[in-house]
C-alpha cells in the first residue's frame, strides 16, 4: 500500500465526521443560499476546524459565490475545495542544505514525539542520508531507551547520555559524532515538559547555542510535534511554543486516531506554521513529508 492510500485509510475517520457531512450537506441543499453558509459553518466549527478559521472560509466562499455568480451546489463545493486548499499549501520542504543538518524536535510528553523522531530518521535514511539521533530528553530513562530501540530497528547512530545528564553535553557529542561520522542530518530529541515552564525554554536556548557553536555553518530546523487527537487544544499549545521558539514546522501526528484532521487547516491558518510531516500509523514508514493536494483529495474523493 502507497502512501496515499494509507493516507486516505488513516483520514477515513475525518472524512466520515467532517467532509462527508459536508458533502451530504452540498448535495441535500441544492439551493446555494445564506442557509447552506449557516449549517457548513456549523459543521466546520463542530469538527475541529475552529471558530476563527471556519469564518475565514464562509468569508472566501460567500464572496467566491457571489462574484461568479454561483447557484449550483456542485460548483461552490468545488470552491470550498479550492478555498481549503489553498489555505492549507505546501510550506518549504527541510533545510537539509548542509553537512550537517540539525533538525531540533520539540513537543510536551505523550504527543508521539520520540516516535516520530524515528520515523522522520528513517525517511530521511530512505533518502539515502546518514542520520544520528541525539537523546537529549534526559529527564525520562523512557525517552533513552524507546529512542534507543527505534534506532536500532531502523539502524541509525544515537548518541546518549545516562538519565539525569545535561542535555546540552549530550547535544556538544552528538554534534562531534555527526562530523567526525560525515552525518547528513542530526536530529535532537528534547525533554518533553509542559511549553510553560521557564528551565525547558532556558533548556532549549542552551541547545541551540551548543549547536550555533559547534555546528555554526548548518542548516536548522525546529519542528513541534502535535497530537491531532486533541484538537483545538494541539493548536493552543502551538501558539504557547511559537512564544519561545522559533518553529520552523510541524509534525502532527496520531490523524488515522481522530476524526479531528480539521485542525491542519486551523494550525497553518492561524499560526502560518506549515506541516512538515503527518504520521497516519504505527509502523516506521507511516509518516512522510505533509503535501497539501495529497491531504485535500484524500478528504475531498
Amino acid at each position: 500500500m502507497g502512501f496515499f492510500e494509507k493516507l486516505k485509510a488513516g483520514l477515513q475517520k475525518t472524512k466520515n465526521a467532517l467532509f462527508g457531512r459536508v458533502h451530504d450537506l452540498f448535495i441535500s441543499m441544492r439551493k446555494v443560499d445564506e442557509d447552506l453558509l449557516d449549517e457548513l459553518e456549523e459543521i466546520l466549527i463542530t469538527s475541529d476546524v475552529g471558530v476563527e478559521t471556519t469564518e475565514k472560509i464562509i468569508a472566501k466562499l460567500r464572496k467566491t459565490i457571489q462574484e461568479n455568480r454561483i447557484t449550483e451546489s456542485e460548483d461552490a463545493y468545488n470552491a470550498l475545495k479550492k478555498i481549503i486548499g489553498e489555505m492549507i499549501e505546501d510550506g518549504k520542504p527541510l533545510d537539509l542544505s548542509s553537512k550537517p543538518s540539525v533538525i531540533l524536535v520539540i513537543g510536551v510528553n505523550g504527543v508521539g514525539k520520540t516516535t516520530s523522531i524515528a520515523k522522520i530518521a528513517n525517511y530521511l535514511k530512505g533518502q539515502g542520508k546518514k542520520v544520528i539521533l541525539a537523546a537529549a530528553d534526559t529527564f525520562r530513562a523512557a525517552a533513552i531507551d524507546q529512542l534507543g530501540i527505534w534506532a536500532d530497528r531502523i539502524g541509525v547512530d544515537m548518541i546518549k547520555h545516562e538519565e539525569g545528564s545535561d542535555p546540552a553535553s549530550v547535544v556538544f557529542d552528538a554534534a562531534a559524532a555527526a562530523k567526525a561520522r560525515g552525518a547528513d542530518v542530526l536530529i535532537i530529541d528534547t525533554a518533553g515538559r509542559l511549553h510553560n515552564k521557564k528551565n525547558l525554554m532556558d533548556e532549549l536556548s542552551k541547545i541551540n547555542r551548543v549547536v550555533g557553536r559547534e555546528l555554526p555553518d548548518s542548516s536548522r530546523e525546529t519542528l513541534l510535534v502535535l497530537d491531532a487527537t486533541t484538537g483545538q487544544n494541539a493548536v493552543i499549545q502551538a501558539k504557547e511554543f511559537s512564544n519561545t521558539a522559533e518553529i520552523t514546522g510541524l509534525v502532527l501526528t496520531k490523524l488515522d486516531g481522530t476524526a479531528k484532521g480539521g485542525i491542519v487547516i486551523s494550525v497553518k491558518d492561524e499560526l502560518g506554521i506549515p506541516v512538515k510531516f503527518i504520521g497516519v500509523g504505527e509502523k516506521a514508514d507511516d509518516m512522510q513529508p505533509f503535501i497539501a493536494a495529497d491531504f485535500i483529495n484524500a478528504l475531498f474523493e
